[in-house]
C-alpha cells in the first residue's frame, strides 16, 4: 500500500488508511495525514475486470469533473471543492497508477464531512431528481462521442435481448423448459422496449451524458441534509436521459425489494415517482420534446431491462450476478417483472406526473 500511496502527487504524510465497505465494485480507503487541515484522500482500487479500458474511464471522468467544476465557478459558487470530486494525479502526470501486478488505482480529494442515504422518502427523492438533473444538465453540453462506454452497451436493450436469445438459444443450465412462460413475456414486449435505439438512428431521440447508476446513496449531503456532490462516476458515460430517469424510479420508487419473494409487496411507488419527477423537472431544462415524452417510458425500460439480465443469467446458471441460493436470480427475474407490471398498469398515471411536473415547472421558471 505504501509503494501505491507514494505514486500520487499528494500533500503531507499518510498516517492512516482505513478502508471502505460501501460499493460492490472497487475498493475503497479513506487516507489521512498529518497536516489534518489539508484535507483527506480517498483511494480505489479499480475493478479492471469490468473496466477493461481504465485510460478510457479516468479520461470520462477528468472530462466531466473539470466541466462541472468550470460550470459551478461561471455561476459563481462557492465551496466548488465541496460540489465537485477532484482526481489526484500520479507525480508522473497520470489519471492512474498502473501496479507491476497489473492492478489500477486511482485518487480523489475527499469530501468531508458528508453523508449518504440508502432508505428513501418523497422529500430525499425529491433533492435526489433535483440533483441528477442538474446533474444532467450542466453536461448537457458536451457532446456525446466525446466519452467513450466504460461498460459498452451497458443500457442497450437490442443489445441485452441478444444476450437474452443466445442463452435461450444454448440453454445452458438446463432452466429453460421450466420457465417458458417469462421467455414469452420478454418476448411480446422486445419490440415496443427497443423503442430508444430506433429512434437514436432516426435521429429522433439523442444521446447525452448520463450517470448510469442513479441511486440516492450515489449522492454527498452535506450538515444541513442538502445534496452537494454527486459520485460514483464509473459509468458515467454517453445515454439516453430517460435511461437514468427510469433507473432511480426502478430501484427508488419500488415498494418491495429487488429480490423480494412475496410478489405482493412489490409495486410502483407514485409518491416517490411523483416527488422525484418534480424535482428532476425542475432542473433538467434541457429537455427535448421527444425525451420528456418518454421519461415515464423509461421506467418501464429499466424495469423490463433488468428482468432480460438477472433471467439471461438464470438460464446462463448464475455466472454474473452474486446469488444467495440457486433460485436467487428466478426470484430476481419475478420481483422485477412483478414491478414492470404495476408500471405498466399505472403507465397512464405516470405519463400524467410526468405531464404536471412539466407544467408546473414551466410556470415556475416563466
Amino acid at each position: 500500500m505504501e509503494e501505491i500511496i507514494s505514486q500520487f502527487d499528494i500533500q503531507g504524510e499518510i498516517t492512516t488508511v482505513s478502508p471502505l465497505k460501501i460499493g460492490h465494485i472497487n475498493d475503497s480507503f479513506i487516507l489521512k495525514t498529518n497536516t489534518p487541515e489539508k484535507g483527506s484522500y480517498f483511494l480505489q482500487k479499480i475493478n479492471h475486470n469490468i473496466f477493461k479500458n481504465v485510460a478510457g474511464l479516468q479520461k470520462n471522468i477528468s472530462i466531466v469533473t473539470d466541466h462541472l467544476r468550470s460550470k459551478l465557478a461561471a455561476e459563481g459558487q462557492n465551496n466548488i471543492e465541496r460540489k465537485v470530486l477532484r482526481l489526484i494525479p500520479t507525480k508522473n502526470g497520470e489519471l492512474f497508477y498502473k501496479t507491476t501486478e497489473g492492478e489500477y488505482w486511482r485518487m480523489y480529494v475527499n469530501i468531508e464531512n458528508t453523508h449518504s442515504y440508502d432508505a428513501i422518502s418523497p422529500e430525499l427523492a425529491f433533492k435526489a431528481g433535483e440533483a441528477f438533473g442538474n446533474f444532467q444538465c450542466m453536461l448537457s453540453d458536451i457532446p456525446h462521442d466525446e466519452l467513450i462506454e466504460t461498460i459498452p452497451d451497458f443500457h442497450n436493450m437490442e443489445f441485452r435481448l441478444k444476450q437474452f436469445r443466445e442463452a435461450v438459444e444454448n440453454n445452458a443450465a438446463g432452466r429453460l423448459e421450466k420457465t417458458q412462460f417469462m421467455v414469452d413475456e420478454i418476448e411480446k414486449r422486445a419490440w415496443g422496449m427497443c423503442a430508444p435505439e430506433r429512434m437514436f438512428r432516426e435521429g429522433k431521440l439523442q444521446k447525452r451524458i448520463n450517470h448510469c447508476d442513479t441511486k440516492v446513496n450515489n449522492m454527498l449531503f452535506d450538515e444541513n441534509e442538502e445534496p452537494i456532490c454527486i459520485v460514483d462516476l464509473d459509468t458515467v458515460m454517453p445515454g439516453f436521459v430517460l435511461s437514468d430517469f427510469g433507473d432511480f424510479m426502478r430501484t427508488a420508487a419500488n415498494t418491495g425489494a429487488e429480490d423480494d419473494e412475496n410478489l405482493e409487496n412489490v409495486g410502483i411507488n407514485l409518491e416517490i415517482f411523483k416527488a422525484y419527477s418534480e424535482g428532476y423537472l425542475s432542473k433538467a431544462t434541457f429537455l427535448s420534446d421527444t425525451e420528456l415524452e418518454y421519461l415515464a417510458f423509461g421506467a418501464k425500460l429499466l424495469s423490463y431491462m433488468q428482468t432480460v439480465r438477472f433471467f439471461t443469467d438464470y438460464l446462463n446458471g448464475d455466472t454474473y450476478y452474486k446469488i444467495q441460493h440457486p433460485e436467487h436470480n428466478m426470484q430476481r427475474t419475478l420481483a422485477q417483472f412483478a414491478l414492470l407490471k404495476s408500471q405498466e398498469e399505472n403507465f397512464e398515471k405516470m405519463k400524467q406526473i410526468v405531464f404536471e411536473a412539466q407544467y408546473k415547472n414551466s410556470k415556475i421558471t416563466v
